[in-house]
């Protein structure tokens, strides 16, 4: 359970960045947003407050407990979608109807990533926003 937790956390927080790399200035909506890790990562650089921190936290903490949940959610719907289409002889509207349930697990997730990426921006001053675009663009150093 924690492996596939990280596994979340780790597409959530690398998704956006992993994106802009293969495609720079592409997404647009990558570009709008920052990612958890690149916040925590530049807290002090970007001097994140006490209470900007805690929010994070919160908010962080919040979204893995979601996650986790939605995780375990798809896995079912998935699981379900592949024993319909290993029958020698598919029911289209069974599997068409589970595909369905698998879309509306995937959009969940996708809603609640969505949400996090807002409340993280949301709470960056622009000043914070404009530094952390500026590293964020900024090649990292070896």
């Amino acid at each position: 359970m924690r492996t596939g937790l990280f596994c979340i956390c780790a597409l959530l927080m690398l998704a956006p960045e992993a994106a802009r790399a293969q495609q720079p200035d592409q997404d647009p909506m990558g570009q709008s947003f920052f990612a958890p890790e690149l916040v925590i990562q530049h807290q002090e650089a970007i001097g994140l407050s006490a209470e900007q921190k805690d929010f994070f936290k919160a908010e962080i903490r919040q979204a893995q407990l979601k996650f986790t949940e939605l995780q375990w959610k798809l896995q079912d719907e998935m699981e379900k979608m592949i024993s319909i289409v290993k029958q020698q002889r598919v029911d289209e509207q069974q599997a068409l109807a589970q595909l369905d349930k698998v879309l509306a697990a995937e959009r969940e997730v996708k809603k609640e990533q969505i949400t996090l990426l807002v409340r993280i921006k949301n709470k960056l001053t622009p000043e914070q926003q404009s530094k952390l675009a500026e590293l964020r663009n900024k090649p990292a150093s070896r």
